[in-house]
């Protein structure tokens, strides 16, 4: 399968594509070091959002904590510059077994899909790291933009309504960087470029697993609320941004 086929339904699922003026400031040799550390940081984001819905909805306590330590290595590479990457490899894999709830109806299936995502994205952080490194580009803390933000303040305050809409933003989240993937990768370099669509295939599959279990949570009919938060998403990708990240909407 080629990646305009993996595309395919995610652009149908985005209410609007990447502004060209966006593609335009990424592409520039001067935005590559914000670009990859905002990357290498939403990559450890989407592991943090999928092991907070582990351990709020899913698991036992034990099994909670030995996620957390699985996770912490990279929080403290992230947030106090601690580590490298040797120590960080020794923490790619968790061979851990995870007990579901008893009192949690998807606990096995939120486990085995987030559990899975979990990995890919802390393999994917590793990745990036490589490549920084391997450019001399140093990693530097750098400000949240607004987008992930924007998104979760939208979120309803009560359940099973806050998994749901959590479930939906993920699936957006994810999809828009598979899109951002695409859009960029033909305007980097050979090696950026077969990283990018590489990509592609784990990031189609995140969002549909986070739609999948959204579904099975509301065990009812939630497209009013996808469009909904597709037209939250779609308004910041499209409105004027001073900040640009991996996410940011059109440069101000």
């Amino acid at each position: 399968m080629n990646y305009e086929q993996l595309l395919a339904p995610i652009k149908s699922f985005l209410q609007t594509d990447t502004p060209d003026e966006w593609v335009e400031v990424a592409k520039q040799p001067e935005s590559l070091q914000v670009l990859l550390t905002d990357h290498l940081i939403c990559e450890l984001k989407a592991a943090q959002t999928a092991m907070w819905l582990i351990r709020k909805y899913a698991v036992d306590k034990k099994s909670g904590e030995e996620l957390l330590n699985w996770l912490q290595p990279y929080e403290k590479f992230v947030y106090r510059k601690e580590g490298t990457l040797d120590s960080l490899a020794e923490k790619l894999k968790f061979s851990k077994a995870i007990v579901p709830k008893s009192s949690s109806p998807i606990g096995q299936d939120l486990i085995d899909k987030m559990v899975l995502l979990i990995k890919e994205e802390l393999h994917h952080f590793y990745q990036v790291l490589e490549i920084m490194e391997a450019r001399n580009i140093p990693y530097d803390n750098i400000t949240a933009g607004r987008y992930a933000k924007g998104m979760m303040t939208n979120v309803r305050t009560h359940e099973p309504a806050i998994l749901i809409d959590k479930l939906i933003c993920g699936a957006y989240i994810e999809a828009r960087s598979c899109e951002r993937f695409a859009k960029l990768a033909p305007h980097l370099d050979d090696e950026l470029c077969k990283f990018y669509v590489s990509l592609l295939r784990s990031e189609a599959r995140h969002y549909q697993d986070y739609l999948t279990l959204a579904e099975q949570v509301a065990g009812g009919d939630i497209s009013d609320r996808i469009k909904f938060f597709g037209e939250v998403e779609a308004e910041l990708i499209a409105s004027p941004d001073d900040d640009f990240k991996f996410h940011s909407g059109l440069p101000a």
